[in-house]
């Protein structure tokens, strides 16, 4: 099996054709980076770890978003771990003025977290602020069931950053999750990182599916992948990227991308889901 080289990271792309379910963002979208915001407050919601680690990489991603684009403020938030919640947040806004504000879950799949818990913190805010309109965005992973060219090449990028040299196979490595839509939109991203490689991609789970990163390592290897590397799909270090990376090692992989962090293709993405939701 011919290894592919990864030599164009700014884009993530190796030559191959990309999925049809693949939505590249618009020229006009992809330039509003840089423009002067509206001054409605962003507040980014991320799930929340013991791992200081991941708190960190929160706050440098809202810093990249504000810097990004002037006069927006940009707040973290997280809804288990670390303070403050959604809901304080939002309160906090209301009580100095604002009476909009777009939350921008940091998920890469619309499960629970998505479905239950940022609702719950929007309507608790509300409660207390009922003045204050919350609109709130699609989640960062695929949204009706497309993947986004931007997560891709950040993706991409980063994988490149842990220089594999060749490949031959990819895993791409996600958290996990019980519920089947959302390992659904997973598949979705590996069959799109997939084309775009032109080499085969399995997923793996840290927690709550199978396989494991060594497992799907393993099973590709005995394939007849010579050279499999892994795809970290999270957007900040912790424990499970460590996981990950211990797991990938022993089953002989390559290498091991970091998380997204606030990489330019993910503050931007954010910037795209929040134009999104301004405009409907």
């Amino acid at each position: 099996m011919a290894g592919v080289g990864l030599t164009t990271p700014a884009t993530g792309l190796s030559g191959a054709a990309v999925a049809p379910a693949v939505v590249r963002p618009g020229a006009a979208v992809a330039s509003g980076a840089a423009r002067p915001g509206s001054g409605v407050p962003v507040v980014l919601v991320a799930h929340g770890s013991r791992d200081l680690r991941a708190a960190a990489a929160t706050r440098a991603l809202a810093g990249a978003v504000e810097a990004a684009r002037p006069g927006t403020p940009v707040l973290p938030s997280w809804l288990d771990h670390t303070d403050p919640g959604p809901t304080e947040v939002l309160r906090g806004l209301a009580a100095a003025g604002h009476r909009t504000a777009v939350v921008v879950p940091l998920l890469l799949t619309a499960a629970y977290h998505r479905r239950v818990d940022v609702p719950a913190a929007v309507t608790a805010a509300r409660q207390v602020a009922p003045g204050l309109t919350v609109r709130v965005t699609d989640v960062l992973g695929p949204a009706d069931g497309t993947v986004d060219a931007g997560l891709l090449a950040g993706l991409a990028g980063r994988l490149a950053e842990a220089r594999p040299g060749p490949v031959d196979a990819l895993v791409l490595a996600a958290a996990g999750t019980r519920d089947a839509r959302a390992r659904g939109s997973v598949g979705r991203v590996a069959a799109a990182v997939a084309d775009s490689f032109g080499v085969p991609c399995t997923v793996s789970y840290a927690s709550a599916a199978p396989p494991t990163a060594d497992v799907a390592v393993t099973r590709l290897r005995g394939a007849g992948a010579r050279r499999v590397a892994v795809v970290a799909y999270f957007l900040a270090p912790g424990l499970f990227h460590d996981s990950v990376v211990a797991a990938a090692d022993r089953a002989g992989a390559v290498a091991v991308s970091g998380p997204l962090d606030d990489s330019p293709e993910l503050v931007d993405l954010v910037l795209r889901r929040v134009d999104a939701t301004a405009a409907e």
